[in-house]
Parts: structure tokens; C-alpha cells; sequence
């Protein structure tokens, strides 16, 4: 087999998806346009009805969907409904390499990369960091960790659903990323809903305020990267300068935050909790710093 065989060969491979919500189906939707055979298993099958049409197989039982594929993705609740499935595939995993996609704690990856390994599978945490309609586009892209020889093997195969960003050998790294962006993107959700709500109290319409707001999320990258080529070299190095934006300045307008939401009558567990990183921080002494210096009360809570 010459070598334009041989990849073509690869990027034909079989490929197994276990778990058929909303991702699972992109994803093997994704993977049957090209040109992939494709087995599935859900535990509701009723589920693989339209991707049964669309081309992928049924497997009868979680065991006969492994042993269909050398590389066997997973697209499940989290790591507990993987065992749930695969307890009774074990025998099956041997020599396979497992993707997991689901979402979970790093520690729970870590045990889960063990318990792979002891079935003498290679085990490979993955992160999602677009929803399903966005898989298979330009735009998306997955975080990978674990074994850099696993990614390799099977790279063309995963590139199909986004583009793969290796963190390390480290099976939590993949995890720990993804739940940072998820930090990130649920409390911006949470502060936009918030903010919303405060305007509605004046009888601004959502569809009049969430346009305005949105405008102010997608400006914080933009102040943030501000004359710093990356704004976490600052960080890394322990240097918090407050020559822009300091913690006493940004904590009273916390403060103002507070105040007004409580006279609205809204929800205070935002707010309060924003608060308590800026008051820790002037408590320390550090009001004169850049409002970077909340990490620290972050890292280390009281």
C-alpha cells in the first residue's frame, strides 16, 4: 500500500459514536459525509432513527459497537454514564482508543484514563468548545489531552469535528480547559441575565437591552488585550500595576451593583459574590493594585 493509499485508508476508517444527543448526531453526521463508516450505540435507540437513514449502523449492544471500530467516541452526560455503558464492553476495549467528549472534572478524567488503561485501552479526554451545529465547520475546535501517539493516529479522523488542540499528556488537561471556558461563558450568561433584569425593572425591553449589553461583552477582549500584546504576562509575573483600573475603584462600583439590585428586588448571588472578591482584596491591603489582584482571594478563598 503506497502512502496516498495508506491515508486514504486512515481517513476512511471506521469510526464507533456512543451517545446520540444533539452532539453525537452532529458528530457522526459529520464523520458519515466524509465517507466514514460509522456504528452507533444509544441507550434510547429510538434516537439512531435518522441516522440510521442518514447512513450509520446500529449496534445491538454497547460490546458490538466497540468491537466495530478501533477508535470509539463518546458523547455522554459525563464520565459515570461511560461506565454505565462500556461495564459491560470490557472485554471488547482492548487495543481500542477511547475519546471521550463528555463533560466532567479533571480528576474524574484522570480515573477514567486508569480505568482505561487497565483494559488495555489508550484513552483520550476531549472538550467540545462549540455547540452542535458548529461541529464539522471552520469554527470548530477541541481540546485534547493524553497520549500525544493516540491524537496522531487517529488526527485526520478527529480534525473532521474541529480543529484538535493538544494541551499535554496530562488526561485532566482537556477537562480543566473546557470548564474554564465554561466559567467563563456561564457567568458572562448569568451577568447578561442579570443585567437584563435590572434594565427591565425600568422598563427597557430585553430586545432593546440585550443588544446593548452584548455590545459591552464582546468589547472586554478587546480592553483586556489593550496595549498588552497578552494581558497574562502581567499575571504570570505577579505584577497587578494600577496605573488604569484599580481594585478600590472597581470594588465600588460592586458595591453600586449590590446597592442597586437590592433596591430592585433582584436575585443577589452575583453581585454579592463579585463583591466579596473586591473586598477581600482591599481588606489585604491591595486597593491601589489593577483589579487583576481579585485572583488571589480566587485561588486562595477564606
Amino acid at each position: 500500500m503506497n502512502e496516498q493509499q495508506n491515508r486514504t485508508t486512515k481517513h476512511n476508517s471506521a469510526v464507533t459514536v456512543i451517545g446520540l444527543g444533539p452532539m453525537g448526531q452532529a458528530m457522526t453526521r459529520t464523520l458519515l459525509t466524509a465517507g466514514h463508516p460509522v456504528t452507533v450505540w444509544n441507550r434510547t435507540a429510538s434516537r439512531a432513527e435518522g441516522i440510521v437513514s442518514d447512513g450509520a449502523t446500529l449496534a445491538a449492544t454497547p460490546s458490538e459497537a466497540v468491537e466495530a471500530s478501533d477508535l470509539v467516541i463518546l458523547s455522554l452526560t459525563d464520565y459515570q454514564a461511560m461506565y454505565d455503558v462500556l461495564d459491560s464492553a470490557t472485554e471488547s476495549l482492548a487495543g481500542r482508543t477511547l475519546v471521550n467528549l463528555s463533560s466532567d472534572t479533571p480528576d474524574h478524567t484522570r480515573e477514567a484514563a486508569t480505568w482505561a488503561a487497565g483494559h488495555d485501552a489508550t484513552f483520550l479526554t476531549g472538550g467540545v468548545m462549540v455547540p452542535a451545529p458548529m461541529v464539522g465547520t471552520e469554527a470548530a475546535y477541541v481540546y485534547y489531552s493524553g497520549p500525544d501517539e493516540a491524537l496522531e493516529s487517529h488526527l485526520a479522523t478527529l480534525t473532521l469535528l474541529g480543529t484538535p488542540k493538544h494541551l499535554g499528556e496530562d488526561p485532566g488537561l482537556a477537562q480543566m480547559m473546557y470548564q474554564a471556558q465554561l466559567a467563563v461563558f456561564l457567568t458572562t450568561l448569568s451577568g447578561l441575565m442579570h443585567a437584563t433584569a435590572m434594565l427591565g425593572t425600568a422598563g427597557v425591553k430585553a430586545k432593546e437591552a440585550l443588544p446593548e449589553l452584548l455590545s459591552a461583552a464582546d468589547s472586554i477582549g478587546d480592553m483586556l488585550r489593550a496595549g498588552e500584546e497578552n494581558p497574562g504576562t502581567a499575571l504570570d509575573a505577579g505584577e497587578h500595576p494600577g496605573d488604569l483600573s484599580t481594585v478600590t475603584m472597581m470594588g465600588a462600583t460592586a458595591d453600586h451593583i449590590v446597592e442597586t439590585s437590592t433596591s430592585l428586588g433582584l436575585d443577589l448571588a452575583l453581585p454579592l459574590a463579585v463583591q466579596a472578591h473586591y473586598r477581600r482584596a482591599i481588606k489585604d491591603g491591595h486597593g491601589n493594585d489593577n483589579w487583576t489582584r481579585i485572583i488571589d482571594s480566587i485561588r486562595g478563598p477564606r
